[in-house]
């Protein structure tokens, strides 16, 4: 009896237990989720994903999807059931305005929710999201530290229009102005006075064109895009609202979380990859794979894949929020095609895996740790003390060139661009160039410059391979110099800078260079990598853009030569099928040959596709590009640029020359925003050729259109580059000197020797030894003969002097034409990535 009784206490207690702990579960507030849509397929398997989330991360209170649409577009609209719908009238074309700008749907839908929905009488806090968002635990504004009066929000630090004239003319209080936006936890009644300026302070940015410039508004397509953004803060800003910042709930899937950090939110706006898998939601903007059963977007690699690719525990976090983004998105589309009636899909490993324990594991909800919740001016605060007394790492840009026109007028663009994009730290051209070459070459001044033995004919083999010079000049340069820099940064010739690249942006560190992603080079996944390294699952498929510490460098440059020289030498397997090289010439073997030299040292990138674009390519949204690479291509309408036709055109040494002009931005079509970014992009980067161009002009020509060919007009840009990119270490530029200085002595030598020779070459034909001859034979009487045999003698010497010049110009052409340059690497390397 007393054990029944025992028995029956613990019961009771029991019972006690989780009848408390469901009513600490019970929220005291009532929540309410939005977010906004159109009537697209772009959005549809967006909301599918979203939902999905929702239900698994166990978000408290109801869902609502505000879906604005035209009556045409809702007349073929499928997706009506894919979540509860609260319908909007589209605002995509203003009906004042006539402007097109579908963002303004999503203040517009609020207003209209808060004044059309009976949910929004029966709610005390709303959370705002946007559809390309993945909820990993549930968010509970009042947990999250949202006050009345203090909603909480997302960092978005690129929203600079808060700390400059756009703020001062759109508010009343632009000290108020946060740059915040992506999670939004409001008290309604805070929403309900806020949400009307919101939506109208987004028209007011929208139409003043005046200050859409990208050094305004921070927008680097310069065309308004943000103004919703704007019109949130500045209308927030209009009534006294201070947000508690939040940078840790957020995060973008490719980034790595901060240590400790668990973020409850993903928000996928922006490419990213794990491995040699990537996705990007801009390649599915008319995908209707929520309609199409079976299908899936392409499977991640799997966790314990992902374990082997990255050592590093918090890089490993940061691929496992990938890989748990994508899947979710495809659980929830497997999910919607059941619901649907689709047949069920054949048995894979995949399917198997998403129905799975494991994967039900990895996915419960995730609750927001002490350091997630920490406010952006706490940790702003313990960063300073931190911090203190910590400069950032010293960079060195270099890249590499050769003694040819075509490199020139790359030079001058890229050194333009150097100097304007706010690049921290010193810039070396690595010049490769024969001794012929050297002899002949005009462009010394325009960059500081490492001199490199040219390896274009490779020394050994004789193999005609330029590219090779790029691993050469960098050993090379790493040998001969001393250099006073903690970071490298590694470019080709053929880029545009648009920004700062700094280790400390794109979390380079000892053992983790970072690059951009090169996806053709298929080589890396097949028997390419497993002949020439002994590591092939660590290959990187990237190139372009390099952040390496200087540490992994000097252990890697001899091995990216080498390994250049091994693929080159693979002639066995140039074939398309296996490098992905469309020439199957061996041309992209020093690529190659970085890859697996990187992987021989287990060197694993991080690689970004926020840092370099192909002019001509349309640019994720919100991305500020820092480089232009315009190794492809590209055209705006009629209008087309590629710097291969421009191989033999001297554009450096011919005054005033430039490029043809790009159409006015004005003149482009307005209706399609991703083309309209795309052509604004491929137009700045041509604007920024022939700006540089028109300074390298104004500082070496004079008011003729001649050749420059004076040793004055040299020296004058000589000095003027110093002024401007006086930026070289000395240990480096004393090293320069002392490795120049055999060159030096050679160019100075024979340029005494064509002085002398133009000279002689131009001295009237023995003028002076006929008139002494006239004078000592003038009694003879024979002066109608020697006057025959004098004009006979002129003649004479001015056709040899003709032949001599015409044979000097003829030699000159023929160098242009057959030298290094035709057989540069521009003209093939370059591909889409």
């Amino acid at each position: 009896m007393a054990k029944v009784s025992i028995l029956l206490v613990l019961v009771i207690v029991g019972l006690v237990s989780i009848g408390t702990t469901e009513a600490a579960r019970k929220h005291p507030w009532r929540i309410h989720t939005l977010f906004s849509v159109e009537c697209q397929n772009y959005f549809d398997w967006q909301t599918v994903g979203l939902m999905n989330s929702y239900r698994k991360a166990k978000q408290p209170g109801p869902i609502t999807r505000l879906l604005s649409c035209t009556d045409e577009e809702k007349k073929n609209y499928k997706g009506m059931h894919l979540a509860p719908t609260f319908e909007v009238p589209s605002m995509s074309r203003h009906p004042r305005t006539g402007d097109w700008y579908p963002a303004i749907n999503k203040p517009a839908g609020v207003v209209h929710w808060l004044k059309n929905s009976k949910d929004a009488k029966n709610v005390d806090w709303v959370v705002i999201l946007d559809a390309d968002m993945i909820i990993r635990g549930p968010i509970v504004p009042w947990e999250l530290g949202a006050e009345k009066g203090r909603p909480v929000a997302a960092y978005y630090g690129y929203l600079i229009g808060c700390d400059n004239i756009l703020a001062q003319l759109h508010t009343k209080h632009p000290e108020l102005c946060d740059k915040v936006g992506g999670l939004l936890a409001f008290h309604i009644d805070d929403l309900k006075v806020f949400a009307p300026l919101w939506l109208s302070k987004t028209e007011e940015v929208r139409e003043d064109r005046a200050h859409w410039g990208t050094n305004i508004t921070g927008d680097i397509y310069g065309k308004g895009w943000i103004s919703e953004m704007y019109g949130y803060s500045f209308g927030a800003a209009e009534i006294g609202f201070r947000h508690k910042i939040n940078d840790n709930l957020m995060i973008y899937p490719g980034y790595v979380p901060r240590e400790g950090i668990e973020p409850i939110l993903l928000h996928y706006g922006l490419p990213f990859s794990v491995g040699n898998w990537s996705f990007n939601k801009l390649a599915h903007h008319d995908d209707g794979i929520v309609y199409e059963c079976g299908r899936l977007f392409p499977e991640p690699p799997f966790p314990r894949e992902v374990i082997q690719l990255e050592l590093d525990h918090n890089r490993r976090r940061g691929l496992f929020l990938s890989i748990e983004c994508i899947n979710i998105i495809n659980e929830g589309l497997l999910l919607q095609h059941a619901a649907d009636g689709c047949p069920k899909p054949a048995w894979s490993k995949y399917l198997s895996f998403l129905k799975s324990k494991a994967f039900a594991e990895l996915t419960k909800p995730k609750y927001p740790t002490p350091a997630t919740l920490k406010m952006i001016e706490d940790t702003i605060e313990e960063h300073v003390d931190h911090d203190a007394g910590k400069p950032y790492p010293k960079i060195h840009t270099v890249f590499s060139t050769e003694c040819t026109t075509y490199f020139d007028w790359q030079t001058v663009g890229l050194m333009h661009s150097f100097s304007t994009s706010g690049q921290p730290g010193n810039i070396t051209r690595l010049l490769s160039c024969s001794d012929e070459g050297l002899r002949q070459y005009k462009g010394h001044d325009l960059a500081p410059t490492h001199y490199v033995p040219s390896m274009s004919q490779h020394p050994l083999t004789g193999d005609w391979y330029p590219a090779i010079n790029k691993p050469a000049a960098v050993l090379h340069w790493l040998n001969h110099v001393t250099i006073d820099a903690e970071f490298i940064v590694i470019l080709d010739a053929d880029m545009i800078l648009r920004g700062p690249i700094t280790p400390w942006d794109f979390k380079a560190s000892r053992g983790h260079p970072v690059s951009t992603p090169y996806e053709y080079l298929i080589g890396c996944d097949n028997e390419l990598a497993k002949l020439h390294t002994s590591h092939p699952e660590a290959c990187d498929k990237v190139g372009g853009v390099i952040i390496m510490h200087i540490d992994d460098l000097r252990k890697f440059a001899l091995l990216w030569l080498h390994k250049t020289e091994e693929v080159r030498a693979d002639r066995a397997h140039y074939a398309r099928n296996i490098t992905g090289d469309i020439y199957e010439s061996g041309w992209i073997s020093e690529m190659y040959g970085y890859s697996f030299g990187a992987a021989e040292l287990k060197l694993r990138h991080t690689i970004s596709s926020e840092i370099l674009i192909y002019p001509g390519y349309i640019p994720a949204p919100g991305v500020k590009y820092r480089v232009f690479h315009y190794g492809l291509r590209f055209s705006v309408g009629n209008w087309s640029f590629d710097k291969a036709d421009w191989r033999e055109i001297d554009m450096v040494n011919r005054c005033w020359a430039k490029f043809p002009d790009p159409p006015d931005p004005s003149t482009l079509d307005q209706a399609n925003a991703d083309n309209l970014q795309r052509d604004l992009l491929s137009i700045e980067c041509a604007k920024t050729l022939n700006d540089a161009l028109n300074l390298h002009h104004k500082r070496r020509c004079s008011n003729t259109n001649s050749l420059l060919t004076s040793k004055g007009e040299e020296g004058t840009e000589e000095s003027g580059i110093s002024r401007e990119f006086g930026k070289v270490d000395e240990s480096t530029n004393s090293m320069n000197n002392h490795i120049s200085t055999n060159h030096s002595e050679e160019l100075v030598t024979n340029h005494s020797e064509e002085l002398a020779s133009v000279q002689k070459d131009e001295m009237p034909s023995s003028f002076r030894f006929w008139v002494i001859f006239l004078w000592a034979f003038s009694g003879i009487g024979f002066l109608v003969v020697i006057f025959v045999l004098y004009s006979g003698h002129r003649r004479r010497g001015s056709r040899t002097k003709h032949h001599s010049r015409r044979r000097r110009s003829l030699h000159s052409g023929v160098m242009e034409m057959n030298g290094r340059d035709r057989y540069s690497r521009g003209g093939g390397v370059d591909r889409p990535l």
